[in-house]
């Protein structure tokens, strides 16, 4: 499983996607979830608005990556 670190609290799924590399365009992602391809935390998610925090899982097909956050010196 990868980590992708954000920098603040939260991030769309929709931008998650393409800042993870698993979508190269915000059409792909949207096409994707709505063909109920992506999970979050091990459920369907269709929405490309929804938000999420450091330790969500995203899987889409045999890829998961983690939402991690910036440590605060980082960040």
């Amino acid at each position: 499983m990868r980590e992708v670190e954000i920098r603040d609290d939260m991030i769309r799924l929709g931008q998650l996607l393409k800042l993870a590399g698993l979508v190269e365009h915000g059409a792909d992602a949207k096409a994707l979830l709505e063909e109920g391809r992506v999970e979050v935390n091990g459920a369907v998610e269709t929405r490309r608005g929804k938000q999420l925090t450091p330790g969500d899982e995203i899987t889409l097909g045999n890829e998961t990556v983690r939402v991690v956050g910036l440590p605060h010196d980082r960040a």
